[in-house]
């Protein structure tokens, strides 16, 4: 998955300009990004605090890790399965 050249924190802030009532076009002009991502953003974070933002990006990376354990448990048992046999 693309990285975002912006942290959480900086989203959440171009977030806070435009409800302090900055226009959305000015946001991201200034910003250097589309309006679609302003609004993809928005629908991700909108009504978050930094604090949250921060905690989402940890759960995300913890449930990548847990998916990857997963993976692994389900090749490893089908391994398994396919040197020993299955049971009839």
């Amino acid at each position: 998955m693309k990285k975002s050249r912006f942290t959480e924190e900086q989203i959440i802030g171009f977030l806070r300009q435009a409800e302090a009532g900055i226009p959305i076009k000015e946001v991201c002009r200034s910003g250097g990004f589309s309006d679609a991502t302003f609004y993809k953003w928005r629908a991700k974070f909108g009504g978050m605090e930094a604090s949250e933002a921060q905690r989402l990006r940890e759960l995300e990376a913890e449930n990548a890790k847990l998916k990857k354990l997963l993976a692994e448990a389900h090749l490893d048992m089908h391994a398994l399965k396919s040197v020993l046999g299955v049971k009839r």
